[in-house]
Formats: C-alpha cells, structure tokens, sequence
C-alpha cells in the first residue's frame, strides 16, 4: 500500500466513533506501510473546550499514532492569528499540521485592500452569509501558515476542482505558481480530475482521492494505461478497482 498511497485520513469526526485500541490498530498498520495517518476534519469541534483541550486533543491524537492534524480553516472560523496559534502547538508536539483553504470567503472576513498588509490588524466587522471569491487571499493565508510552521496546504475542491468540467486552471496554476507543488494537495474527487492533474503538472502532483480511486490514479501516474489522455474523458471504467 505504500508504495502508492501516502497517507490515509480519518472521515470528519468518524475517529471519535471509533475505541482507541482500534484506531491505533490502524495507525500501526499504516505506519508499517510506510503509510503517515491523518485525523480528518475534526478540531473545530475540540476548540469549544478552549486552548487547554485543544492541546490535550493534540496529544491524544499523538498518542494514537496519528501523525497529521488537519485544520479546516472554513469549518474553524477562528482569526487568522489563531489559525498560526494552532499550527505551532501542532508542531511544538512534533505532529505534521494541514491546513485546509478554500476559494471562497465570507465578504465580512475579507480586509479592504488598505488593510492587505502582512499582519495587519483588521476591524472585526459583523458577520454575513454572503461570499466572495479570492484567490489572492487564500494564498496569502496559506503562505502564513507555512512561514508558522504548516506541513502541507489542502485546497477544498469547492470552486475549484470540484467537477472535471469546471476545472479553475487559473486558480490552479497561480496556487501552485505561489505556494509550489511540493506544498499543496488538491481534492480530486472524479478520475477526470485527478487526470488532468497528472497530465498537466506530473505525477508528483499532491491529490486526495477516495480510496476507491487509488488504483486508477496510479495507473495514470505511471501511465500503465496506455491510452490517449483524452480518450479518459469518454470512458468511466478505466483501470483496475483497487481498494485501500
């Protein structure tokens, strides 16, 4: 398994239905696949316990094996200084932290542009449900967050690569041209998704897929599919269904 799959992440809070032995069960396993395990979207819910129950949700989490805690910075809606508060309790416990960004942004959490500097103190302003897309701010956040330490940046596939045939090349390319490849994963949630990932940027291209995906998204890494790239867009059984 770890030859093609790098990490495994828990479903949003599926852990905490789980008992610890089993979990660490899993994360044994993994490990010894070479395989690191990540706990899924599941802080934002610690958080209401305050700083001391986030850190102790911190060292269960390393306690169990898992390696890598992910914020979701949506689900979190905590101030950005907050945000690189996490990150380095993550990191002062030796664990890997991933922020999650998406495009979109609510209009009451977007500085004006005289406020655009880094670090710059910004008015609390009333919240509304109304948003806004910005590229330009997602990548200063996540630029942030690995100056405080962030192992890897998650993109939501929301706005951007949610459906092959809406793909935001644009946003794509002026992420990966900021923040580099080595730094940022894609959710990838369809074979023609991750396909034009690969053949646009290369097999080492960072992607999230299903577990039932994995067999296929490999056999397009390594192109043992011997097809022609656009021939993919044609056909939905490509691949063997390999499971993970």
């Amino acid at each position: 398994m770890g030859q093609f799959v790098d990490g495994l992440k828990f479903a949003g809070g599926t852990c905490s239905l789980m008992p610890k032995t089993f979990i660490k069960e899993i994360t044994e396993m993994a490990h010894k696949h070479k395989v690191t395990v990540a706990t899924g979207d599941w802080a934002e819910l610690l958080l209401q316990k305050g700083p001391s129950g986030f850190k102790q949700y911190v060292q269960e989490c390393k306690d169990l094996g898992f390696d890598i805690i992910d914020l979701n910075a949506d689900s979190l809606k905590v101030p950005e200084e907050t945000l690189l508060r996490l990150i380095r309790i993550i990191k002062n416990e030796r664990l890997k932290a991933k922020p999650l960004f998406g495009i979109n942004f609510e209009k009451s959490a977007i500085p004006s542009k005289e406020d655009r500097a880094f670090g710059a103190y910004i008015a609390p302003t009333p919240k509304g449900s109304e948003m806004i897309e910005d590229v330009e701010l997602l990548i200063r956040k996540a630029e942030r967050c690995l100056e405080a330490g962030a192992d890897m940046i998650m993109i939501d596939a929301d706005g951007i690569s949610g459906r092959a045939d809406m793909l935001r090349t644009d946003a794509i390319a002026k992420i990966i041209g900021r923040l580099g490849l080595e730094k940022t994963m894609f959710e990838a949630s369809s074979p023609e998704t991750f396909e034009w990932f690969v053949r646009r940027y290369g097999s080492r291209v960072n992607l999230f897929v299903d577990h039932s995906h994995v067999g296929k998204l490999e056999c397009f890494r390594s192109g043992a599919l011997g097809m022609n790239p656009s021939s993919i867009f044609r056909s939905r059984r490509l691949g063997p269904a390999l499971f993970y």
